[in-house]
């Protein structure tokens, strides 16, 4: 994931590392069905590693790659991030709909229409030309590794990565770990809760690109700061309130609370870089202060949470969780840049000195 920021900055809007993920988008179907599955079957161990390589390079690390190159694309020319990004949502709902049919009929057709999908995905970029000036190469070219170094001796980047991770992280393991089985324990049959939840999951999800076209109006008009700051106060909302309700309804409202919150932290957090760094680090600032902390915030805390769980159950869990949340965000207030962005301003693709 590093890497990939790394080198996508180097570059700028060069599309080198497209390509690269076209091939691991194409090869999808043929790598599990042939590879894969055969060597977990076969060698757990060295089917586990490979794996654990192709899913991370070309999926996990991959879409957090995607995002900031979309990114890129936004400020080059001059559009809205949220914009673009609502389409990658549409499709992830589209998808989620169409899996469990095709599970039921023969699991292996999902690869294969990713295959299908990495083709599309490929003769797209062999038609999309972006034209890279000379001023844009010069600028990208005279980074340094120096410079990528730079930022972790930068506070307000500290800060930014303490804040994400006394936030998004400790949400995300509430989402992801803990939220489903709290959800289907209103139901009085566990495997209608499930199938409730996943309609409500898809609705969620269009929900959630409904508010990816309003999200960059909303963050415009009240500042990248202060849009962190709401969506760290819905986070710590939806926590908490899932230890206040108890009926099916309100849960459910409360799960939708999640198509409001992402669309305006990601917006934000891009929209904070953007402001506050080096414009030609985005991607690097971006996979490292929230992707990568991300993900070792889930390692590092999840054991820790199911312990307060097994411990304590759902409801005091959501309020210590709810109220860490609420901690950050109130810190927020006081150490995050508060640097506003006019309204319905696209900030360009330049460096950090020329917005000086």
């Amino acid at each position: 994931m590093l890497l990939y920021g790394v080198i996508q900055d180097k570059i700028g809007t060069k599309k080198h590392l497209i390509w690269f993920q076209s091939i691991f988008l194409i090869g999808t179907g043929p790598f599990i069905i042939y590879v894969y599955e055969p060597l977990l079957q076969s060698n757990f161990t060295l089917g586990a590693i490979l794996g654990g390589i192709y899913f991370g390079a070309g999926f996990i690390a991959g879409v957090a790659f995607l995002e900031s190159y979309a990114e890129k694309l936004s400020r080059k020319f001059k559009f809205e991030y949220g914009t673009s990004r609502m389409w990658g949502s549409i499709g992830y709902a589209c998808a989620t709909l169409t899996a469990g049919l095709l599970l039921s009929i023969n699991p292996h057709l999902n690869f294969w229409i990713a295959s299908v999908a990495g083709i599309g995905f490929f003769l797209l970029n062999c038609f999309f030309k972006v034209d890279v000036n000379e001023v844009e190469e010069d600028k990208t070219a005279s980074l340094r590794i120096k410079d990528i170094v730079s930022i972790v001796k930068v506070k307000k980047f500290w800060y930014f990565v303490l804040f994400l991770f006394g936030t998004a992280c400790i949400y995300t393991i509430y989402d992801v770990q803990l939220f489903p089985v709290y959800f289907t324990q209103h139901f009085t049959d566990t495997e209608i809760g499930y199938q409730v939840f996943g309609y409500l999951n898809s609705f969620q999800v269009f929900l959630e690109s409904a508010m990816l076209f309003a999200a960059p109006f909303i963050v415009n008009k009240v500042g990248a700061k202060q849009s962190l700051i709401l969506a760290g106060v819905i986070m710590g909302t939806r926590i908490i309130g899932s230890a206040l309700v108890d009926s099916t309804i309100a849960i459910s409202l409360i799960k939708l609370l999640h198509g409001i919150e992402l669309p305006i932290l990601l917006i934000a957090i891009f929209k904070y870089i953007a402001l506050n760094f080096d414009q030609r680090l985005s991607a690097t600032i971006y996979l490292i202060g929230f992707k990568i902390s991300g993900e070792i915030g889930v390692i590092a805390f999840s054991s820790v949470i199911g312990k307060l769980y097994d411990s304590t159950g759902f409801i005091t869990t959501f309020f210590v969780l709810g109220t860490i949340v609420y901690i950050f965000t109130v810190a927020a207030i006081f150490f995050l840049s508060n640097h506003k962005s006019k309204r319905n301003e696209v900030i360009p693709y330049e460096t950090a000195e020329d917005t000086q």
